[in-house]
């Protein structure tokens, strides 16, 4: 079973899933339409019942009764640059024992690892006393349009949870806001951009700008087909502290310190906010220029018991809504919290609390939600990172887990 669920990560890490053009009955592209066929076809041949609600989202449905949702996704962010592995490659690395590839830990690993579960559980004999609806979605990374579809179409579980975060479990995750905000373009330059996502912190950056020696090296720029471009390093949006954002040192390059001060330097006071869920974190991820004015879309993840209002009221500069995800936040010490939390603790004999994240996971579709793994603490993170990869053990590690959890959840 190990050497098949190597095969079936590997190849459904080679379609580029990241959003695309719509094509017809693919609306977030044909990389994911492929994706979401390959998963459903695999699922299929294991002898489960599956739907596919129009490309958008698909569903694997194991047993009867009560429903109980595993929400995983198949989407993935732009590869972005500096890798020295095929992105898309699929690359089995059995001296590394490692599989490369983006979407290998967010969240393509995880979706395969709990269908494999689920096909153990059924080869095993086991007969669950609720139905199991594995979702998997194709817009998770750029908007959530295929929750949404999905909660248009079918019905989504109350109870549930997503395999696309940390261990031990995560009873809380904060708010999220996607802004665009607006600043004057003074200055002779043009054909300002950087980013492809709000959630990815920035890792390029270029203009067309009068070069200057002094303040290229000052700043750290490169040159290039007559532009100036900063090279930085991605990472999660809900952790930018882990990467070096590509547009800060472009707009000091062009004297725009006063853009770069209220984007770096917290001009709004809004780290100030902090809970038991952590700070606030407040992310400029893309920036384009459009005549004379630039546009800036930030990632905010605020606290969890903080409120929107509290946040966009101390912003003061023109800005539009891109999106927004409300917190989630449960009873650490309630019954689905205890048993994942549980279920960790005896696979890998720790004796770790729940815990909460920044991030904005699936769990926040449902009633009563929980993100569980993959990561751990300790570990190299490189979701939304070149060179992304699961290593074998984690992949057992996980498999181990999750057909605990399922079993104990649905018996």
């Amino acid at each position: 079973m190990f050497e098949n669920l190597l095969k079936d990560l590997s190849q459904i890490i080679k379609f580029d899933s990241s959003q695309a053009p719509a094509e017809e009955g693919a609306p977030f592209g044909k990389g994911a339409r492929l994706t979401l066929d390959y998963f459903l076809k695999l699922a299929a041949s294991f002898g489960f019942e599956t739907r596919d609600y129009d490309g958008y989202a698909g569903e694997v449905i194991f047993g009867e009764g009560e429903e109980f949702a595993i929400l995983a996704h198949l989407d993935v962010v732009p590869a972005g640059s500096g890798w020295t592995h095929d992105p898309f490659g699929g690359e089995i690395d059995r001296a590394n024992e490692r599989v490369w590839g983006r979407g290998a830990m967010d969240d393509k690993g995880p979706a395969i690892i709990t269908l494999y579960a689920m096909k153990a559980l059924k080869d095993e004999g086991f007969v669950p006393r609720r139905k199991i609806k594995l979702i998997v979605g194709c817009n998770e990374e750029n908007g959530w349009g295929c929750i949404d579809y999905y909660t248009k179409h079918a019905h989504m579980p109350d109870e549930g949870f997503s395999p696309d975060a940390d261990f031990p479990v995560i009873y809380a995750e904060k708010g999220i806001l996607h802004i665009k905000a607006r600043f004057d373009a003074d200055g002779n330059f043009s054909g300002l951009r950087g980013g492809e996502r709000a959630n990815m912190v920035c890792d390029y950056c270029e203009v067309t700008a009068d070069y200057d020696a002094a303040r290229t090296k000052k700043y750290g720029l490169a040159t290039e087909n007559g532009k100036l471009y900063a090279r930085g390093k991605s990472a999660h949006g809900s952790t930018p502290d882990e990467g070096v954002n590509a547009i800060e040192p472009v707009l000091r390059y062009l004297g725009l310190d006063g853009v770069a001060d209220v984007l770096f330097r917290d001009a709004f006071g809004l780290k100030e906010m902090r809970d038991e869920t952590g700070a606030l974190t407040f992310s400029p991820n893309v920036i384009e220029q459009s005549g004379s004015s630039i546009f800036v879309t930030c990632d905010i993840r605020y606290p969890a018991t903080r409120s929107r209002e509290d946040i966009l009221g101390a912003i003061t500069l023109p800005y539009e809504i891109l999106s927004e995800q409300a917190p989630l936040y449960n009873d650490a010490n309630g019954a689905l919290i205890k048993t994942l939390c549980g279920v960790y603790n005896e696979v890998t004999g720790k004796n770790l609390k729940p815990v909460a994240i920044g991030g904005g996971t699936y769990a926040r579709a449902l009633k009563c939600g929980a993100a569980f793994g993959p990561e751990e603490e300790g570990e190299e993170n490189t979701i939304h990172q070149a060179n992304e990869y699961i290593t074998f053990k984690k992949i057992k590690t996980c498999f181990e887990i999750y057909r605990k959890a399922i079993e104990k959840l649905t018996r």
